[in-house]
């Protein structure tokens, strides 16, 4: 195929999977209200990086993936435990802060782009979802097998992941700022969201296969 081809499939799919609500969407939107957009892309950046590794490994090979299973059912079950107490303490924080605080998982020095990239590390679940549709799309010939395909395609779906979560830099701060949402009911959703999404992993390594 074409490499401008291959490469606006990486985006698409990239981009459209990055859209649903998710831990990772809302904290970048977080990032831009509360703090600033130059810190937003640097989160941005960062979980942009551990993607396009992880799509990387996935097209690289299943086999290199089955013998390192354990590794990631590691970071599957450390997944269920750090979002699961982050968003019972952002939950409770939120309570009793004031409004304009900081969301607590923001309220620190870490840079922006290293928080990114370990939260984007711990999400596993990036693994099956590009190994469903890698695969189908190479079944279907849409992508080839050599490298070079390969690479494109990678920087294609980085080209998309940091558009989607453009998104919600941009138009979750336009919206909050349109309905004067206050930081403390951010915060609020912010908890929600990461309880949610432990549920949802501790269901995925309960009841199905890491891959």
């Amino acid at each position: 195929m074409h490499p401008v081809f291959v490469l606006f499939i990486g985006w698409l799919l990239s981009f459209l999977g990055q859209l649903p609500l998710g831990t990772m969407s809302i904290t970048a939107t977080q990032i831009a209200v509360q703090e600033n957009f130059r810190r937003a892309w640097l989160y941005a950046a960062g979980v942009t990086v551990v993607e396009m590794v992880y799509l990387r490994v996935v097209l690289s090979g299943v086999d290199w993936i089955m013998k390192h299973r354990i590794f990631f059912a590691v970071l599957g079950w450390l997944t269920v435990v750090v979002f699961l107490v982050l968003g019972i303490l952002s939950f409770l924080a939120a309570r009793t802060q004031a409004e304009n605080k900081k969301a607590l998982l923001l309220d620190n020095n870490i840079n922006r782009f290293w928080l990114g990239l370990s939260m984007s590390l711990l999400n596993p679940a990036q693994i099956p979802f590009w190994f469903i549709w890698s695969s189908y799309f190479l079944d279907i010939k849409l992508i080839g097998s050599d490298a070079m395909e390969f690479n494109v395609f990678t920087i294609g779906a980085g080209l998309g992941t940091l558009c989607g979560l453009f998104v919600y830099m941009y138009g979750g701060n336009w919206l909050i700022t349109k309905m004067k949402t206050s930081n403390k009911t951010l915060n609020k959703v912010m908890g929600i969201i990461f309880i949610v999404a432990a549920l949802a992993q501790l269901y995925r390594m309960l009841y199905k296969n890491l891959l």
